[in-house]
């Protein structure tokens, strides 16, 4: 751990977004974007404060499923608003402090490590080939001198190209000292953390100047932006996957959460979405097919098979319109329009065509137990709770109400019925 503090900034209503969703709620490779400034932060420190405003619960509590040890405080917005206004109150316990924002989901730690600088304040710079919309930063000798906001700024400093990113690092002391004379004497009426950087260079502290990638200090501040940081976070973990050896085909249609694993030579092809905390091992993941929160291992899945979460798949194949939901199954074929929940299938049972596990009555869900050898004919219902014991066989379109005992045939259809012109009497003389 670095010896510094971690303000994360995450206080804002994000009216930009135009949603009743906090701005750093919304998620990018499944997680919310505070999620990933809070995990990036933590491989350099351990004291974090994250500063909360709009529906602070609401963050704080999706927050705490990820992650403990953090301080949430709340900003007094009603008497000191503003990114100053933010910091105020707070007690960092190191030396040095970093703030960070919560909008920002593509910061990277190795780029937080470089603001090890000694300095008064180490200010996030971005070098553009045009900086208009940005606030622009005067440096001389390797110092920051000014900082000047596009409207406030003449000719010479618009020429400028040296961007402000809006990530600082202070010497904890100077920013005890010099929060209280931060003023809302502008037009906003509220109280800025840029402010300190004019007082620093007033008395005379170094300033320092930090090159940041701009990638990496991406801010989001609308669904465009979120789209655009999410490709750009989708490329990140795919990127990862396929230098460890995973095949993809056509990966710019395949998508990969955060919190995926893909162990040994797995293959994904087109149009693949691996949701949630699962996990591939040796498996081949068909076009369309989509894995949620569940393992598959020398496993093959799809095309456009639904694997839902509480799966365990091991060496077991299963096709196009299959969909399991808390299915263990270990050896298992099922090759087509199949559903398989809440239920454990052993190894050499094959289950045909258009079998249902019926695993709900209204009010409870209930269990089936599928041993090992078992043969289950295309359109079988299978009511649970109910347990097929090893080398059973059930004749297509059965509906299974009863266990069925080791080596037993199950069957359920009717007699067969065959009436004589049936046809001709009733519709022929109709047409």
């Amino acid at each position: 751990m670095n010896n510094k503090s971690i303000i994360i900034l995450a206080a804002g209503a994000g009216t930009r977004m135009k949603s009743t969703t906090p701005k750093v709620l919304h998620k990018i490779s499944g997680k919310a974007m505070l999620y990933y400034s809070i995990k990036e932060a933590l491989k350099l420190s351990d004291d974090i404060t994250v500063v909360l405003y709009h529906q602070a619960s609401r963050v704080q509590e999706q927050m705490q499923k990820h992650f403990e040890g953090i301080n949430y405080v709340i900003q007094d917005h009603e008497n000191y608003p503003g990114t100053g206004g933010a910091v105020m109150g707070i007690k960092p316990k190191y030396e040095k402090v970093l703030v960070l924002n919560g909008d920002m989901p593509l910061i990277q730690a190795g780029e937080l490590k470089k603001f090890d600088i000694e300095a008064t304040i180490v200010m996030s710079v971005l070098e553009l080939d045009s900086a208009d919309g940005y606030g622009r930063v005067i440096i001389e000798n390797g110092n920051v001198k000014k900082i000047v906001e596009q409207k406030d700024a003449n000719e010479q400093e618009l020429a400028v190209t040296i961007a402000n990113a809006g990530i600082y690092q202070f010497e904890t002391n100077f920013l005890l000292e010099n929060l209280p004379k931060l003023s809302n004497d502008n037009a906003q009426k509220e109280y800025y953390i840029t402010d300190l950087i004019e007082m620093a260079i007033n008395e005379g502290k170094v300033l320092k100047p930090l090159t940041v990638n701009e990638e990496n200090f991406k801010g989001v501040n609308s669904k465009v932006e979120l789209a655009d940081a999410e490709v750009i976070h989708q490329n990140r973990i795919k990127n990862e996957f396929l230098k460890e050896g995973v095949i993809m085909r056509l990966p710019d249609t395949i998508y990969i959460e955060e919190g995926v694993e893909i162990q040994g030579e797995s293959i994904l092809e087109n149009g693949v979405s691996l949701l949630g905390n699962s996990k591939i091992i040796n498996s081949h993941i068909k076009t369309n097919s989509v894995v949620e929160d569940s393992i598959i291992k020398d496993s093959d899945i799809g095309p456009m098979a639904r694997v839902r979460p509480g799966s365990d798949l091991n060496k077991t194949h299963i096709g196009n319109f299959v969909e399991t939901k808390k299915a263990l199954l270990n050896g298992v074929k099922a090759g087509h329009l199949t559903y398989l929940g809440d239920c454990e299938i052993d190894e050499g049972t094959n289950i045909g065509c258009g079998t249902i596990t019926c695993n709900y009555d209204g009010i409870n869900k209930y269990k089936t137990i599928i041993g090992k050898n078992v043969f289950v004919g295309s359109d079988t219902q299978l009511i649970a709770p109910v347990t097929l014991e090893d080398n059973t066989m059930i004749g297509a379109g059965s509906t299974v109400t009863s266990d069925v005992k080791d080596g037993q045939l199950y069957t359920t259809r009717a007699k067969k019925r065959a009436v004589e012109g049936y046809f001709y009497k009733h519709f022929e003389n109709k047409k």
